[in-house]
Formats: C-alpha cells, sequence, structure tokens
C-alpha cells in the first residue's frame, strides 16, 4: 500500500514536467490522492489548493513573468509533494485509517435512515440489520420495510447520503 502512495505521488511529480500541463487538472487529480492517503483536512490540500496562475495586468503584460508563476507553482506543487512522499517513507500513513472513515460511512447512513424514517420503522430496519440473520434475508426484509415507508422515503435517504460534504466519490 505505502509504495502504491509513493508511486501516485510520483506519477503526479512527473506530470508537471509534460509540455501540456493544465494546473487545475493536476490540482484537481493531486488533491484526490492527498485526500485518500492523509485525509480531507490535510495541510497538504489546502497548500495544493492554494497554487493559482496569477492573471493580474502586470503578468499578462510580462510573457516572462507569467512563465515564471507557472515555474513557481510548479516548484511549489513538486515541493510538496516530495514532502509528502519523505513523510510516508519515514513516518507513514496518519491513523485516520479505514476505521475512521467506516465509522463515518456508518454515521452518514443511520443519520440518514433516523432523519428520514419514522422512529417504528427506523428501530425495524436497525433490528434486522443488527439481527443474525443471512445477507440475503436482512436484504429481503430491509427492502420489505423501505418499499412500505414509500419510494419518496427511500429516495430521501438516497439524496441525504450522497449529498453529504463528507462524502467522497
Amino acid at each position: 500500500m505505502k509504495q502504491r502512495q509513493i508511486q501516485l505521488l510520483r506519477q503526479q511529480i512527473e506530470k508537471l514536467d509534460q509540455k501540456e500541463f493544465d494546473l487545475e487538472a493536476w490540482k484537481n487529480y493531486t488533491i484526490i490522492i492527498l485526500a485518500r492517503i492523509f485525509g480531507n483536512d490535510s495541510l497538504k490540500i489546502k497548500q495544493i489548493e492554494k497554487l493559482e496562475y496569477e492573471n493580474n495586468s502586470w503578468t499578462l503584460r510580462d510573457t516572462a513573468g507569467q512563465a515564471s508563476f507557472v515555474q513557481s507553482c510548479k516548484k511549489l506543487g513538486r515541493e510538496i509533494l516530495e514532502a509528502s512522499i519523505d513523510e510516508i517513507e519515514n513516518l507513514g500513513t496518519p491513523e485516520r485509517s479505514e476505521a475512521k472513515t467506516d465509522s463515518l460511512f456508518v454515521s452518514m447512513i443511520t443519520d440518514a435512515l433516523e432523519n428520514e424514517l419514522k422512529g417504528a420503522e427506523f428501530k425495524e430496519i436497525m433490528n434486522v440489520l443488527r439481527s443474525g440473520m443471512n445477507e440475503e434475508e436482512k436484504k429481503r426484509q430491509v427492502k420489505q420495510r423501505l418499499n412500505d415507508a414509500g419510494e419518496e422515503t427511500a429516495m430521501n435517504i438516497l439524496l441525504a447520503i450522497l449529498t453529504r460534504k463528507e462524502f467522497i466519490i
């Protein structure tokens, strides 16, 4: 896992030297990788987000200034990624791990169910999910209870989950 993370970061460093470099595309892809490795609140992500071409009147008149600003963005991006690689190699990744992420998703789903279902409907579904039934029987019973609650309720549950700011695709 550690080697794959490092490899992805090195690929992003290589992209900095491509002839057809697109800063915004590079930033977006880099942010996705860093969020996956270090978490959404990582200082590294905030630093990458701050990288921007300066389009003020002085740099627009001076093409050399624009080019040097692009080089400055690339240099800073390279430094951030190299520091990230050093951190992974020497310290590993932060302990935000999958357990915390899993806990967040469970919380998001539970909140959505609780907010969209009536109290008794919510309790019934939670009892089914916590029961010792096999997976197929759980699916059948949860599906039946969601059907009983109505198509609109099931859609609202899904929308509540997908529109949470913590939901990352």
